[in-house]
């Protein structure tokens, strides 16, 4: 409340000098609000209630030759065979609310081979890591390329570069790597880093022709992992040395 006219301040003045975000103040609002509240549509009340339209969305399904529709293809169907418009947005959640959404597509079984083998080396310089990851800082979210806050070596856990900016594209992960290079050879020629490979993710940033004509340059092996199994970028003996200093 403002001393002087005894009104109060508006929420947008208060979050940007407390520096929060409105959507933390409303969310504490809600949890202290001890009377419960039922999810329902947001907006204007339309012709047709959820009954309705779940209504017709079964009998879009006991319709179809197929065992599952996506939502897409029923929203699709609602509006060409049974005239019902409504939003896809919807149609997906009171899809999902009533549990008839198609199963997701299992994924293939992973063989032994996926977390038999090991990334830590017994040399440096055979193989490196790096990832990106952001961090909120006072200008602003930013974006660094790391690997556990660092881009390390395999073998001895050194950190050798490290890229703050603003928007992590291709072009930042590209100079966090030769800021790698320029750390352990001392300079930056073609083939240099021939013998070493790079251990990264699916990120665009990393499979992008840049970063790949970069690799390729400098002479480094690109070393992806295996999709949605981010084990296989882990290093237990870092881990360790991180907990006792003296391995």
């Amino acid at each position: 409340m403002s001393p002087s006219a005894k009104k109060p301040y508006g929420i947008l003045r208060v979050c940007h000098a407390w520096r929060l975000a409105r959507a933390t103040v409303q969310r504490h609002k809600a949890l202290a609000d001890d009377a419960p509240r039922i999810p329902a549509k947001r907006g204007p009340k339309t012709s047709l209630s959820d009954e309705q339209i779940l209504a017709e969305i079964r009998a879009v399904l006991a319709s179809t030759l197929f065992v599952g529709e996506g939502h897409r293809k029923v929203w699709a169907r609602l509006r060409q065979e049974r005239g019902v418009r409504t939003s896809m947005r919807r149609v997906l959640r009171i899809m999902r609310e009533h549990g008839i959404l198609a199963c997701d597509r299992p994924s293939g079984v992973r063989g032994p081979e996926t977390h038999d083998r090991t990334i830590t080396t017994e040399t440096p310089d055979e193989m490196w890591a790096i990832d990106a990851t952001g961090c909120l800082t006072d200008e602003g979210n930013a974006a660094a390329h790391e690997d556990h806050r660092v881009v390390i070596d395999h073998c001895t856990g050194e950190c050798l570069g490290v890229r703050a900016a603003l928007r992590g594209t291709r072009f930042e992960a590209i100079e966090c790597l030769r800021e790698a290079i320029h750390f352990t050879k001392g300079r930056y020629e073609d083939k240099i880093a021939e013998g070493t490979k790079l251990r990264h993710d699916h990120g665009s940033q990393f499979i992008s022709h840049a970063f790949q004509d970069e690799l390729k340059t400098l002479g480094i092996e690109s070393s992806p992992f295996f999709v949605r199994q981010p084990e296989g970028n882990g290093c237990p003996v870092l881990q360790d040395w991180a907990i006792h200093p003296d391995p």
